[in-house]
């Protein structure tokens, strides 16, 4: 795991308490999933929200699943982090 992967996993073990071993287990479940599809992308972030356990309102949800369909995900965990912020 290289710095970045470290950093981003441990921000988001910070602020939402989800296991970076967890998260790795959802990555490796959409392997293969079409991040272009609204439908895939927004199933996976509100699996993400529940197991975070984050309240995740629509014009959030519509907003990362918006960011990551017309890719437009951050390069760097704190533009990640100012992402799910919003």
């Amino acid at each position: 795991m290289n710095n970045f992967q470290k950093g981003m996993f441990d921000k988001i073990q910070q602020n939402s308490n989800i296991n970076p071993q967890d998260i790795l287990k959802v990555a490796d479940s959409v392997k293969n999933a079409n991040f272009q599809d609204e439908k895939t992308v927004r199933n996976l972030v509100r699996h993400l929200a529940k197991m975070a356990n984050k309240p995740l309102s629509k014009e959030k949800e519509d907003h990362i699943v918006q960011a990551i369909t017309n890719n437009k995900i951050p390069k760097d965990a704190q533009s990640l982090n100012n992402l799910f912020k919003k």
